[in-house]
């Protein structure tokens, strides 16, 4: 049986009201009429009608007029408007469907048309009506689904002084990632992906990325072992087809340099507010959940930065901005915007000109952006100390541990993140993690690169001779042979607070340490670790034949 709907009859000739009255009576429908557009309008407003039936030329308002307005009210709920007339002509016919009408009923009317016409769009309300209750319960689980994906990609740092950022994603999930983190030496670990496609399907393997970001990032591991981690965790979860194309930044602002791995993503840039120098940050790898663990490649580059450089990421929706003719933004344009705005202002700069471009196209894309400008160390808010609350910490406080790394260990593993962890149970101590991980890596580092590697820390004082260094590096540890490093820990609490002895020995040959000089302000790549150790701790010594260190830092 069909439905009983409400109709609207709106015609200014009372003897074509009377007959469509009888008619949809007849047909088990309820009536409303009114005289003229206007009246159809007001009649539409308070009482809501299920069918119009609306005649083009009337009095007052015409039925194009009083179609729109009713289509206008009617929002998203669907309110078939059917224009009663006697035109032939398409252009004036079309006109009609342009105001909002949905069908037409010539004149004279037949009941039977009439009826099915009738018929027909009550199917089509019924089937909308169901539309749009899925399409609000699936919003209702998309928002509580956004919610819970929200607390896991978190933004990390993103609020941090010298940080700008644009998510726009074109959907509720967002196929971007951006994801700031601080380290526990007080760097910043940075990821912005892309992940292919758009939506709830991009964004899927966003989830599991973001842990094992800022899991392994705050528990110090380097960005070549979180790379590698979350290559391998999309390369087993992710079906055929999609992957993650993304730069991985770690930036330090006590060294001045910024380690780069990209992948798959277009040029981003470094650029200089001062003299407006532009350094392209260059693709070189394919992307994340692509290749197995045992074909992904971590051949990172390292860039010194002057205190006016600032860093800009960006995804391809930015360049691939289309305008109303189809034009692409380009990567011209976006490179232009830095020759042609204030250095202070590129970020600005670089919205407006996406957005004027692209006019009232919609996005077809989501568009990412960010900026992150150098630092003074000093000039970074202190690190939240998350462990330290109102809750007692009941981990162990006096303590000893001895640790020993060899020769693969010493090219296939880091045991900051290791020591750092067990480090931190001591009670209280969190709240120093930062300068605790800095004496870690600053000797460990000594240790393996100057000790056992045998070198030359002032190769760093150049760009090319930074590239020649880590060159080295990666050869040599090749090459190790009975090699080790000895960690020899301990803690002892005290009436404020505590201390840490840290006691680091290589198998290297040591230096006459005796007659080396320190400069406490090197300048350049190198020369900043030991003064700084030195200024953190409360004694700090060399052993032996110079391959021996022996550090004791106190805290409150």
């Amino acid at each position: 049986m069909t439905e009983r709907l409400s109709v609207l009859i709106a015609d200014d000739n009372a003897s074509d009201r009377m007959i469509l009255r009888a008619i949809v009576r007849r047909l088990g429908h309820d009536v409303i009429e009114a005289e003229d557009g206007q009246q159809a309008v007001q009649l539409f407003a308070s009482s809501r009608p299920d069918i119009v039936l609306m005649d083009v030329f009337m009095p007052n308002m015409d039925g194009q007029q009083a179609a729109w307005i009713i289509k206008q009210q009617a929002g998203e709920e669907l309110v078939p408007v059917i224009f009663l007339t006697s035109l032939t002509d398409a252009d004036q016919l079309a006109d009609c469907l342009d105001a909002g009408g949905d069908d037409f009923l010539s004149k004279p009317y037949n009941r039977v048309i009439l009826q099915a016409k009738i018929q027909a769009f009550a199917r089509m309300r019924t089937l909308h009506a169901q539309v749009q209750a899925q399409r609000e319960h699936l919003v209702r689980e998309q928002a509580v689904a956004k919610a819970v994906f929200d607390s896991i990609a978190h933004h990390g740092a993103l609020d941090l002084p010298n940080i700008r950022y644009l998510i726009s994603p074109m959907s509720v999930f967002n196929g971007d990632v951006m994801l700031v983190a601080r380290q526990p030496s007080g760097g910043l670990s940075i990821f912005l992906g892309d992940f292919t496609g758009h939506g709830l399907p991009a964004a899927i393997g966003t989830m599991p990325l973001s842990e094992i970001f800022y899991g392994m990032t705050s528990k110090g591991f380097s960005l070549r072992d979180i790379a590698a981690e979350i290559n391998r965790k999309l390369k087993s979860i992710l079906p055929v087809g999609i992957f993650c194309c993304a730069n991985l930044l770690d930036l330090s602002f006590r060294n001045r340099t910024i380690e780069v791995w990209t992948g798959g993503m277009p040029d981003n840039v470094i650029f200089n507010r001062r003299t407006k120098e532009i350094k392209r940050l260059v693709s070189h790898h394919l992307a994340l959940g692509v290749l197995g663990p045992d074909r992904f490649r971590y051949d990172p580059y390292f860039i010194e930065m002057d205190p006016d450089d600032v860093v800009y990421l960006w995804s391809d929706g930015i360049p691939e901005t289309n305008n109303m003719a189809g034009e692409m933004f380009g990567e011209d344009r976006l490179l232009e915007v830095f020759s042609r705005v204030d250095g202070q202002h590129i970020f600005d700069g670089i919205v407006r000109s996406v957005q004027s471009f692209s006019g009232q196209q919609q996005q077809s894309d989501d568009h990412t952006l960010l900026e992150i400008a150098m630092l003074e160390e000093k000039e970074l808010p202190d690190m939240d100390d998350v462990a330290v609350g109102t809750a007692k910490n009941l981990g162990a406080s006096h303590w000893r541990m001895d640790f020993e790394l060899k020769d693969s260990s010493l090219i296939h593993f880091d045991p900051l993140p290791l020591l750092t962890h067990m480090i931190m149970e001591a009670p209280g101590l969190k709240r120093r993690a930062s300068q605790v991980y800095t004496l870690l890596a600053e000797l460990y580092s000594n240790a393996l690169d100057h000790g056992v590697l045998r070198l030359d820390s002032g190769l760093k004082r150049t760009p090319d001779g930074f590239a020649e260094y880590y060159r080295l590096r990666t050869e040599r540890l090749q090459q190790l042979n009975k090699a080790k490093i000895c960690f020899r820990l301990a803690h002892e609490p005290s009436e404020v607070g505590g201390v840490l002895f840290i006691e680091v020995e290589d198998s290297g040959p040591g230096f006459d340490y005796q007659a080396a000089t320190f400069a406490p302000h090197a300048e350049g790549y190198c020369g900043r670790g030991l003064p700084l150790v030195r200024s953190l701790c409360a004694s700090f010594e060399y052993r032996g034949k110079g391959n021996h260190v022996c550090a004791e830092y106190r805290w409150e």
